[in-house]
């Protein structure tokens, strides 16, 4: 899909802005606090129906201001346009609406417009603990198949029950003959074909963050990953193994309260040379695995819906050298990965390398939160 116009209004620190973008690489320049990051949050958070941040919708909204709306209109390219839009009311929550129809969930907006999120944090995927590889796996499949997602809110939901059940037979509080075993196979069931999905996936995406590499020039060393089970099993019945890894840590988890396997702690190793990246790996190697891997997110988004995602970009031009920032945004301006929208405190980086003067690039300023075409772009009326 291609977004066609964004229209903020109360947003962060934009009162009102309406942006009409280029195709490809769209470029948002400004100084720190200027508003630039929030363009890219409100975008995400309408594909998304949530800040990829973290921030509350309380926090997204403009000080003083009685609600906030992201909309957008997008476009693909063997697809009707889609117009979206989300809505927030303190007190009254969020509601989201795709081509004037109310959902009947923020859920359903996830994957209608596909988004991959570049960032300073992505740091953590190859250096951090285990929470946010799992994330890269939810948010990737939770676009592509709409049944993972429901599977991942079952089970969450499922959890929290499981969980509240475990700290009251810790304290001692008589249970209804069977609660914990109906839980338990609840648990199994999702949970297996949570895993399974998964490992589905990791096959796929092991091959084609290899080919994420080639793209990338061929840095140093071999990638590939490892999906590890909590359960610690291999076997190919999922919900069978996790049945059984349920059944065997069940004292332990009634005493520490908390359930003690399951996908919500499965972990997944990124590996160079068939070395655990988190201990051994330099510093630009951690770059550009994290690079990579959100490249080949691109990739595997792109062949599973026919579409290239949106990619949003933010800050992450800084940290790279030169060469590997001229790699980057040569495959930005090709299109190979999707229309991608970039923050940056300098433009200097891209000048010469992003052609803003064709229709296919555009460049902004923005600065407390109003934003000025650098290079404008030819208008139309959007019906």
């Amino acid at each position: 899909m291609r977004l066609r116009r964004l229209s903020l209004s109360s947003f962060r620190a934009h009162t009102a802005t309406m942006l009409d973008f280029a195709p490809r690489v769209n470029l948002l320049v400004g100084a720190n606090g200027a508003g630039k990051t929030n363009v890219l949050e409100a975008l995400g958070t309408l594909c998304l129906g949530k800040s990829f941040l973290g921030a509350s919708d309380a926090t997204l909204l403009q000080r003083g201001a009685p609600h906030f709306t992201v909309e957008g209109v997008f476009d693909g390219e063997d697809r009707p346009d889609v117009r979206l839009r989300l809505a927030f009311v303190p007190g009254e929550g969020k509601r989201a609406f795709a081509n004037g129809a109310a959902l009947d969930r923020l859920a359903d907006l996830v994957g209608r417009v596909p988004v991959v999120i570049l960032s300073p944090s992505d740091h953590e995927l190859t250096a951090g603990g285990p929470v946010e590889r799992r994330r890269l796996l939810d948010a990737t499949l939770s676009q592509v198949f709409p049944v993972y997602l429901d599977d991942v809110l079952k089970y969450r939901r499922a959890l929290k029950q499981k969980n509240a059940l475990l700290q009251q037979v810790r304290r001692g509080r008589p249970q209804a003959p069977g609660t914990m075993d109906a839980w338990d196979e609840e648990l199994a069931t999702l949970g297996g074909r949570i895993v399974a999905r998964r490992r589905s996936f990791l096959n796929r995406f092991a091959e084609l963050l290899v080919d994420a590499y080639d793209l990338l020039g061929s840095p140093g060393g071999v990638p590939s990953l490892a999906y590890q089970p909590s359960s610690g099993s291999d076997d190919a019945d999922d919900t069978d193994a996790m049945r059984r890894s349920l059944a065997r840590t069940r004292r332990r988890s009634v005493d520490l309260g908390r359930t003690l396997v399951g996908p919500h702690l499965d972990e997944v190793a990124f590996q160079i040379d068939g070395f655990d990246l988190r201990p051994y790996a330099s510093q630009g190697q951690h770059r550009t695995f994290a690079l990579a891997v959100r490249v080949a997110q691109a990739l595997y988004v792109r062949e599973r819906t026919d579409e290239p995602p949106l990619l949003l970009l933010d800050d992450v031009f800084g940290p790279l050298d030169p060469d590997r920032s001229r790699v980057v945004l040569d495959l930005l301006v090709s299109g190979t990965l999707g229309q991608s929208f970039v923050t940056a405190a300098r433009s200097e980086p891209f000048d010469g390398v992003v052609p803003f003067e064709a229709d296919e690039h555009a460049a902004f300023h923005v600065e407390r939160g109003v934003v000025a075409a650098l290079h404008p772009l030819p208008t139309a009326p959007l019906s």
